[in-house]
């Protein structure tokens, strides 16, 4: 019996009906589209988004709402700059999620996704209280409109994301796993994880890396099946928590090497499905 897990890849919100073509022409079904310019939440790409998506058969599973100002992949400046914890983004980002989940009820999107940032794994920390409630403001927001929030797992541990999820209490939240970024940031194994997050799971990301070696930046991302998460043991306990979403296929380069890599990752990953 096949799975009802379905393959998919995340792509711009910079030109949706190019953006959904290229997912049709590689075969596949769903996307998320990532978006980290606000002034692409407009009506006329709301429009565009519900054609291209009736027009190439693309089912669009979650915007992937960035912020504005800085944002650095690392374990220094990362602390500093990503998500909802920076002190100084906070208000801003907050207004800019809550603009993403108006686009995505717009257009019909179930979801919206992104990074918190380094949740502080001690719940006294004084960034732990004013990011909780601002977390709690998006998701209020979201229930508001009939959409989950979903947290990408990466730069928290698992069991830190699980308290902050309690902690905000909306019910309507969710997790976006990537186990690639669970093991660059050196957080978890993503297959250990799936015992704390996996009734929250509600979007996953296929992605590849290693554990970091350097102190100072993460692990490094590899093409599926080259790093080491372990996809088959991944996805068959995905199945025992009946998770019946995407697969969302993400390699972070560009050109034709990033489209290759896909391709690979689509076989590597249908095989899996049967």
């Amino acid at each position: 019996m096949q799975s009802k897990i379905r393959l998919g890849v995340i792509q711009g919100l910079a030109n949706v009906d190019e953006e959904l073509r290229k997912v049709r022409e590689i075969g596949l079904p769903t996307c998320q589209l990532a978006c980290w310019d606000t002034g692409k939440y407009t009506d006329e790409n709301v429009a565009a988004l519900k054609e291209a998506s009736r027009k190439y058969e693309v089912e669009v599973t979650s915007i992937w709402a960035g912020y504005s100002g800085p944002e650095v992949w690392d374990f220094l400046q990362g602390p500093l700059t990503i998500g909802l914890v920076p002190p100084e983004f906070r208000a801003m980002r907050t207004v800019e999620l809550k603009k993403g989940a108006d686009f995505a009820a717009k257009a019909g999107v179930s979801s919206i996704t992104t990074h918190a940032g380094f949740i502080p794994e001690n719940p006294s920390d004084p960034l732990y209280e004013p990011t909780l409630l601002a977390l709690r403001e998006i998701a209020e927001h979201c229930k508001s409109l009939g959409l989950d929030f979903c947290f990408e797992t990466g730069q928290e541990t698992p069991i830190t994301l699980l308290r902050m999820m309690t902690d905000i209490g909306t019910n309507n939240l969710g997790v976006n796993l990537d186990p690639a970024n669970l093991l660059m940031y050196g957080k978890a194994n993503p297959i250990d994880a799936l015992d704390i997050l996996g009734p929250y799971v509600k979007g996953v990301h296929a992605k590849d890396g290693e554990y970091p070696t350097d102190p100072r930046q993460l692990g490094v991302e590899k093409p599926l099946g080259e790093g080491r998460v372990n996809f088959p043991a991944l996805i068959a306990k995905l199945k025992t928590f009946g998770y019946s979403g995407a697969l969302t296929i993400e390699r972070e380069i560009s050109g034709p090497q990033q489209v290759e890599d896909i391709k690979r990752g689509m076989e590597l990953l249908k095989a899996l499905l049967l």
